[in-house]
Formats: structure tokens, sequence, C-alpha cells
């Protein structure tokens, strides 16, 4: 097997950080079908693709996704090597790779992070997508943990840890009722707005059979999967949401949003998946043995 070109790499690395091929060429002091050229070697050398045109603008291909994680590894490395050699030292500063579902609640990912945000030696590199796509980066390193609602099971193929770090009751959650009114389960579902998740939702399933269960009517306004655009909707509507109260902790702190009631034998689950590694980073370590409450911000009323 043929030895990777760098040279080549690190013009494929210009052209996917700069995301044009007129910028990165004028960057490098190349023309651009030289710079054409030099990727076009280094796809043929690889067999895979790394960039789809996409009208005027080219977009990374799944191989171009991981090949640039790489990349930036590589030639993070370089640039580490050279200070140590220059100057004597090596700056001691981690890099993280962290993948979230992409209808995870941006609360949670963010208090997950809380301990990592004021460090100076700590780099994060944050991406969202679905989790077929991320356990694919998974898979080959280039994330070193994913944050997911949804549960994998390991097998001989899949190598995945699948660590459950919270789990909170849902709430039916929005503004305060005119005059202090009191929110009736189950029977002001019929007559009030309802913001749900898709119906691929775990919750919203759990929702809906014991909706059946208990002859149970309710009135949806919106099928929403995205928690942030959830949180939105509750916050600048009549509706109540149905959802975790970590998505709207904020809201809730400041009383421009209440909960209105807990669900009964409903939860959300909150995973850390990680792959089988012989070395675990201890920043994940660190991470992963955090108190749920922690995770979850603190709220009142203790998730079990």
């Amino acid at each position: 097997m043929s030895r990777l070109n760098f040279h080549h790499l690190h013009y494929f690395w210009a052209v996917a950080r700069e995301g044009n091929l007129t910028r990165a060429a004028a960057h490098l002091h190349v023309s651009q079908s030289a710079l054409s050229a030099q990727i076009r070697q280094l796809e043929d050398q690889l067999g895979q693709p790394l960039f789809a045109r996409v009208g005027r603008s080219l977009q990374l291909t799944e191989a171009g996704q991981l090949a640039l994680g790489y990349a930036d590894s590589i030639f993070a490395s370089g640039n580490e090597l050279m200070a140590l050699l220059r100057e004597g030292r090596r700056e001691e500063r981690q890099v993280l790779r962290i993948g979230a579902v992409a209808t995870l609640s941006r609360n949670f990912q963010e208090n997950f992070l809380q301990p990592l945000l004021g460090r100076d030696d700590v780099e994060l590199a944050l991406h969202s997508g679905n989790l077929l796509e991320l356990l694919a980066r998974l898979r080959v390193h280039t994330l070193d943990l994913i944050l997911s609602n949804q549960r994998v099971h390991a097998s001989t193929d899949n190598p995945w840890r699948c660590q459950r770090i919270a789990r909170q009751p849902v709430s039916l959650v929005g503004k305060p009722r005119p005059g202090g009114k009191a929110f009736r389960f189950p029977q002001d579902l019929e007559t009030t707005p309802l913001l749900l998740p898709g119906r691929d939702n775990d919750i919203r399933a759990g929702f809906d059979l014991m909706c059946e269960q208990r002859g149970i009517r309710y009135r949806l306004r919106a099928e929403v999967d995205d928690m942030a655009l959830m949180r939105l909707l509750a916050r600048d509507s009549d509706s109540i949401a149905l959802l975790p109260s970590v998505v709207v902790q904020d809201e809730l702190r400041s009383g421009r949003l209440v909960e209105h009631g807990v669900v009964p034998d409903l939860y959300e689950n909150f995973y850390a998946i990680t792959v089988r590694r012989h070395f675990e980073p201890p920043l994940i370590q660190a991470l992963l043995q955090r108190p749920e409450a922690a995770v979850l911000g603190g709220l009142v009323g203790e998730a079990t």
C-alpha cells in the first residue's frame, strides 16, 4: 500500500477549512487548477471522493468528513512538534471531540461540558448529526464520545460502550396560567394546545401509549423534533410542551415558564456512548463520573 501524501492532505485540509477552492488557492499561493489536481490525486489514492459539488459550493462527503478529522489531528500534532523543538517546551493542550444527536437538548449538552468550558488547556470540537453518522465517526476514532437520548447495544462488530448518565421525568411546561389557575391533569389536555415530539421519539411513543391506555384525548398544536425549537414555541405561544425540564431550565428559573405537571412513569434518558479502548482519555472519565444532578443543571426536583 502506498504511503499517504501529506502534501496532498494539506491541500485538502486547507480547502475543507476554507470551504472554498478560490480562497484556499489564494491562501496557499497556487492556482485553482493545480489545487484541484492535487486533491484529485489524494482522492485517487484513498479511493473515495472527498468533496461533492452542490451548486457553486463544495461540500464534504462522508469520507471527506472522516479525512478532515484525521487531518486536524495530524497537523495539530505537527504544530506541537515544531513548538517543542523550537521552544523546548510542549503546550499541554488536550483536544476532546464530542458528537451530539441533533435533537438533543442544548442545555443538557452545555451542562455536561460545563467543567471544561473555562479550561485553557482543553480544546473542544463539537459536532452535531444523526446517530448513525456519529457512530460511524466514533468507530474510526474521529470522535471521542457521543451524547444521545437513544441507547445503542454492543455486538461483535460494534464495540460500543453505552452508559446512562442521567434520567429525568418528562413534564408539561408552559406559561403561567391566567389568575394562577392550576392545570388539571389529564382533564385539561383535551382543551389545551400541546407541543409534542415527533412520533418516532420515545417520549411521544410513551405519552401516546399512556393516553390510549387511560382513554385520554388531547389537542395537538404541533409536532416538533428539535428540542431547541420546542423551547421557543413553549416560551412564545399559549401552548404547553411535553419535554424534560432541563430543556427549559433557564425559563423555569426565571419564572417565564412553569411546570404544570409531571407525566407519570414517563422519562427521558441521556446516554454517553464511547468505543472500547485500551486507554480512555482522562477528560472523558472525569465527565462520566459527574453526579446526575450536575449534568441536569441542578434543577429543583431530583431525577430518579
